[in-house]
C-alpha cells in the first residue's frame, strides 16, 4: 500500500428495529459519511436486517473512501440505557463485514454501549417480568 492510512470512526449503532452507520473524523467531531437501513430498505420490518445493514455500510465506505479517510476503528454501540437490550442488534456484524469489504482498513473494534452506573429503577418490579 503505497499511500499512508487516513484513519477515521465508524460508529455502527445496531438496534433490533434499526442499524445507523456514521463515519466521523479521527476527533469524532466532523462527519464524513453515514447511512442507515432505513434509507436503503422500502419496508420498516427489514431495516435493521443484515441485508440493509451490508448496503448502507457500503454506501458509507463509498463516501468516506471519495473523501480521503481509508483507515476506520470502529466503534459498535447497542441501544443500552437503563432498560434497553446491551446486545447489538442483527446488523452489526453484517456492518463491519460490508466495511471491510468496501476498501477500508480495519483498526480497532470497540464496544460503546452505555452501561448504566446506579440511575433509574429498572423496569417489571420486584419479581421480575411475569411471562
Amino acid at each position: 500500500m503505497a499511500d499512508k492510512l487516513r484513519w477515521g470512526i465508524a460508529h455502527i449503532y445496531a438496534s433490533y428495529n434499526n442499524t445507523i452507520i456514521h463515519i466521523t473524523d479521527i476527533t469524532g467531531s466532523e462527519t464524513i459519511a453515514k447511512a442507515s437501513g432505513g434509507m436503503v430498505v422500502k419496508a420498516h420490518r427489514l431495516e435493521a436486517s443484515p441485508t440493509a445493514a451490508m448496503t448502507a455500510a457500503k454506501l458509507a465506505a463509498e463516501a468516506a473512501l471519495e473523501k480521503g479517510i481509508n483507515g476506520v476503528h470502529i466503534k459498535i454501540r447497542a441501544p443500552g440505557g437503563h432498560n434497553g437490550p446491551n446486545n447489538p442488534g442483527p446488523g452489526a456484524n453484517a456492518a463491519i463485514r460490508a466495511l471491510s469489504r468496501g476498501g477500508l482498513r480495519i483498526g480497532m473494534i470497540e464496544d460503546v454501549t452505555p452501561i448504566p452506573t446506579d440511575g433509574c429503577k429498572k423496569a417489571y418490579g420486584r419479581r421480575g417480568r411475569r411471562v
